[in-house]
């Protein structure tokens, strides 16, 4: 079977899994791959937050390779983006979020099956370029007017978790851009466009040229990242697999090396 390609992003990945069920009805097409020992087969479509990419994109390399039959094509976003199009019938198996209150967009209209298990958590750093060449020591420094700053946008995880942590250190700050993922806000940093912004810790961890600034106030905006099988899943055995892989001690252990921490309890 023909690999999906992982790296969909965005409203466009919805249309892609679309197109690709579509693309695989056709007669010239490889037949889909069999299912392996475990009888599992055909492709996964998981949904998963920005900051998912890499530690997801390895889980599905590593699910893959224990579950030969199955192909994990991803679409990774702004969790309230995601949310959105599962809504409005996205087809897809698994959602990955990085905040509750985003998963109850999607359990509260009756798309989820089941209840959502957090299995990560994170939090976030202030990140500036290389260096630190404006000598941003904690948030108070990211109202001084020559500094440009970025944040998330309010309604993603990223952008309630910004607005929490400075409402706790008593802050109120304009950014001069809200992006609608975290790995867009963190790119405005990359690209030079900005001279800070608060993005997740596990984001700075995997980007060059960026330090992350811890400042105790992300303490009160810690991000729980819930997981579920969707109610209308097209492969509802390889997404219960998906998720309990997530879960296991495997999965556990490429969230960690990514920065995530344990869920609580």
């Amino acid at each position: 079977m023909t690999r999906t390609h992982r790296g969909v992003t965005g409203a466009l990945g919805a249309l892609v899994a679309v197109l690709a069920a579509t693309t695989a009805c056709g007669g010239s097409d490889p037949a889909p791959a069999e299912a392996g020992a475990d009888g599992l087969s055909g492709e996964l479509v998981v949904f998963a937050a920005a900051s998912l990419t890499e530690s997801f994109t390895q889980i599905g390399d590593d699910f893959e390779s224990e579950h030969p039959g199955v192909t994990v094509t991803f679409n990774f976003a702004g969790s309230s983006t995601l949310a959105q199009q599962i809504s409005e019938g996205a087809p897809a198996d698994v959602f990955a979020s990085a905040s509750p209150a985003t998963m109850a967009l999607v359990t509260d209209a009756g798309n989820g099956d089941g209840t959502p298990t957090t299995f990560a958590r994170n939090q976030l750093v202030i990140a500036v370029p290389a260096g630190n060449p404006a000598g941003i020591t904690g948030l108070a420094d990211l109202t001084d007017p020559d500094l440009k700053v970025a944040l998330c946008a309010e309604q993603v995880p990223c952008g309630t978790a910004s607005q929490t942590a400075l409402a706790a250190a008593g802050i109120a700050l304009t950014p001069v851009t809200f992006e609608q993922d975290v790995r867009a806000t963190l790119t405005k940093v990359t690209l030079g466009e900005v001279d800070a912004a608060l993005v997740y810790q596990t984001d700075v961890a995997v980007t060059e040229d960026v330090a992350g600034i811890a400042f105790p106030e992300s303490d009160s905006a810690i991000n729980d990242y819930p997981v579920i099988v969707l109610r209308e899943a097209p492969n509802r055995a390889a997404a219960e697999a998906f998720v309990d892989y997530v879960l296991s001690g495997d999965g556990q252990s490429v969230l960690a090396e990514a920065g995530f921490a344990p869920a609580a309890g």
